[in-house]
């Protein structure tokens, strides 16, 4: 990596999937992707984005982790990924200020327009991210679970405030919470 001129604020995202990392910085044409999955660990993704980012320059990092992230910070290591992603130093290790957003609220964040909008993704979990008026709020609705190609089981859970449900108009967790296990169980999604 080559640090960026101060004048110029240049940054590389970074995509955390379950079977690929994304990344794409300020003035690049494309992505580029890296293999991803079990073995992947934070020192691995890091060593891997810088050497595919070798020939750009960013000057901050803004990183999607597909999991639950807290004053940007992971709270659990990634159901779909190797290890040693809580307390890892991604600003040390990428020499530049890091900020670590849950992959959802990332790509939400991405495709805003104003308004409110719920965003969900599907990929190797169900992440969601809902934004009432430029106010962002992450979700972490479900992992998905993949053995040998096939998809185990299915866990729910509703991790909005129930304060931020009440600002914005919408439902408590114990409603969505009810709601969303009739929905999505493996008989509908297979």
């Amino acid at each position: 990596m080559r640090v960026a001129s101060k004048k110029a604020i240049t940054v590389l995202v970074i995509d955390v999937g379950g079977t690929h990392v994304k990344v794409l910085a300020t003035g690049q044409p494309e992505e580029r992707k890296i293999p991803s999955g079990s073995h992947m660990t934070a020192r691995l993704m890091v060593r891997d984005v810088k050497r595919v980012t070798k020939d750009w320059e960013y000057s901050v990092v803004s990183i999607g982790y597909p999991g639950p992230v807290i004053h940007g910070r992971a709270l659990h290591e990634p159901h779909n990924l190797g290890d040693g992603w809580v307390g890892f130093d991604f600003a040390k290790a990428f020499g530049c200020p890091v900020k670590l957003i849950n992959d959802a609220a990332m790509q939400a964040l991405g495709s805003y327009e104003g308004g409110r909008m719920l965003f969900l993704g599907f990929g190797a979990g169900l992440g969601a991210a809902m934004i009432v008026d430029g106010v962002l709020e992450p979700m972490e609705l479900a992992h998905l679970p993949y053995e040998h190609g096939k998809l185990t089981r299915i866990t729910l859970v509703f991790a909005a405030s129930s304060d931020w449900a009440k600002r914005s108009g919408g439902v408590t967790s114990p409603t969505l919470s009810k709601g969303l296990r009739t929905l999505w169980t493996p008989s509908t999604l297979c």
